[in-house]
């Protein structure tokens, strides 16, 4: 599948790190499901408010539930500079 925007530069936080690393994540599978509009557990109107944002220029943001281990929500800033991988008790 095609990118739909740029990731800009990629960073992640501490959390982020250690729980894709203890699990054995490449975090490059969230970042292309990020990328290519697959938003992960987000309801209808989160879906909906990325869709609009690809045209609007707004941020972009996705939730990815890790089995029973949390979540990583990834983050790309409006003015696609930056994407950033996080756990929500980080953000």
């Amino acid at each position: 599948m095609k990118a739909l925007f740029t990731l800009g530069q990629v960073c992640a936080t501490p959390g982020a790190i250690e729980l894709l690393d203890q699990l054995g994540l490449p975090f490059n599978n969230l970042l292309i499901r990020h990328a290519t509009g697959d938003w992960g557990d987000l309801c209808l109107s989160d879906k909906k408010a990325n869709q609009d944002a690809l045209t609007s220029g707004a941020r972009i943001f996705s939730s990815y539930k890790l089995n029973d281990h949390g979540k990583i929500w990834i983050i790309t800033e409006a003015d696609r500079s930056v994407t950033t991988l996080l756990l929500p008790e980080e953000y």
